[in-house]
């Protein structure tokens, strides 16, 4: 988010008193949440600053080297061999993560999933080799990772790429465009995805890491977007790399693809969460401090009813994010149950802060208020890693099997 929030009491952020109390968490998630509010506190209250691009990729830069200075990035990767907190992702932690950080600050929540998003790939298919090379820079905050998937031509249809890695005599020439990519232009890598034409479709496509500074990689396109984030076009041409640098087998990228989507779609949810969550703490604030025709808005029925719905929708938004983290790291597959839960929670977040604006009033759309920042930063999460409408078809169809 352009916009750091400002400063919110341990209180104002802590969970309802029954949340983590729920058989989703253990006592180790209670503790984590604890410190990383602290943490937050201490690290994210902050005023405003600069919406422009230099500004908002100098403050991701600095963000991204804090969170890895405070031990929390060695969460967004797995191994401990490569600087990691658990040998694999605990999923709770990485959605507690993004649920807080978001309620703090956005651009944090930013920073600190595109370094898991980027390296996921990497944690879960990658060598010892590559892992070693990349994962200790991203876990403690020195190199900034980035996930090369989406095309001009292929968004949602990922198995529509035309972005080609040709093989050559010592690796794969790779041709083409990626667009809508995330930290594009201060990445130090790329984990990218081309067609290798094994098989038609989504069977022929393979994944590389494509360090920023490799010849034939060109930052073609600055993207700008209603909450400043760090966006670019890529352009490939004749871009050479290593077969060391492919990660998995040729053929076998849209496997990786969507294994590393399937880890970090619930913490999509989660960062939803974080987002609502502060939009419902700050109108209950606005609520008992506005005065209104000899009362306070809050005395008012219809915004209690107001307040009640942003409280229903989040704790339904919440349950189903947190199941599917906790049926994640029981090691059973998710894939209905992350859809359901990143579509519930960005949709949700969507109306909550639909809600806090207009309860706020004209305050609510001041640029700059915190309520307008969040009603700018919630409207991607409902179309990035999978549209909501995506996200049914997944459910659908996974329902429809049986």
């Amino acid at each position: 988010m352009a916009h750091t929030l400002a400063s919110l009491s341990p209180d104002a952020v802590a969970h309802h008193p029954s949340e983590l109390d729920w058989p989703f968490f253990e006592p180790t998630h209670r503790d984590f949440k604890s410190r990383l509010d602290a943490w937050c506190q201490t690290h994210l209250a902050h005023g405003p600053h600069d919406e422009s691009r230099d500004a908002v990729d100098a403050e991701c830069i600095r963000l991204v080297r804090l969170l890895g200075s405070g031990g929390w990035l060695r969460h967004a990767v797995s191994g401990t061999a490569y600087g990691a907190a658990q040998d694999a992702i605990d999923t709770r932690q990485l959605c507690l993560l993004r649920e807080t950080l978001a309620c703090h600050n956005g651009l944090a929540d930013f920073a600190f999933a595109m370094q898991g998003l980027g390296t996921g790939a990497i944690s879960l298919m990658g060598t010892p080799e590559q892992k070693q090379r990349y994962l200790p820079k991203v876990a403690s905050g020195q190199a900034l990772s980035a996930f090369a998937l989406s095309e001009p031509e292929a968004g949602s249809d990922v198995a529509a790429m035309q972005c080609s890695a040709t093989a050559t005599a010592d690796g794969y020439a790779l041709n083409g465009r990626k667009t809508w990519i995330s930290n594009g232009g201060i990445a130090n890598f790329y984990v990218v995805f081309a067609r290798t034409g094994e098989a038609p479709g989504a069977r022929g496509i393979s994944a590389f890491i494509v360090d920023a500074d490799t010849p034939g990689l060109l930052i073609e396109e600055r993207i700008d977007v209603v909450a400043p984030h760090p966006l670019a076009t890529l352009k490939f041409d004749h871009c050479h790399v290593s077969a060391a640098q492919r990660i998995g087998e040729a053929g076998q990228g849209f496997k990786v693809a969507m294994a590393t989507l399937d880890v970090f779609r619930t913490s999509v949810a989660a960062a939803a969460l974080g987002f609502a969550r502060r939009a419902l703490h700050e109108s209950i604030h606005w609520a008992r401090t506005r005065p209104m025709f000899g009362q306070h808005l809050a005395d008012f029925q219809i915004t209690q009813t107001k307040i009640a719905q942003m409280a229903t929708l989040l704790d339904a938004a919440t349950l189903l994010t947190y199941r599917a983290a906790w049926l994640r790291d029981q090691g059973q597959r998710i894939t209905r149950e992350a859809a359901m839960a990143k579509m519930t929670a960005t949709e949700n977040a969507q109306q909550i802060i639909d809600m806090a604006v207009q309860m706020h009033g004209g305050m609510g759309v001041k640029k700059g208020h915190i309520v307008e920042s969040l009603y700018r930063e919630i409207r991607a999460l409902r179309i990035y890693e999978g549209a909501t409408e995506v996200q049914q078809l997944i459910i659908g169809k996974d329902v429809l099997k049986g």
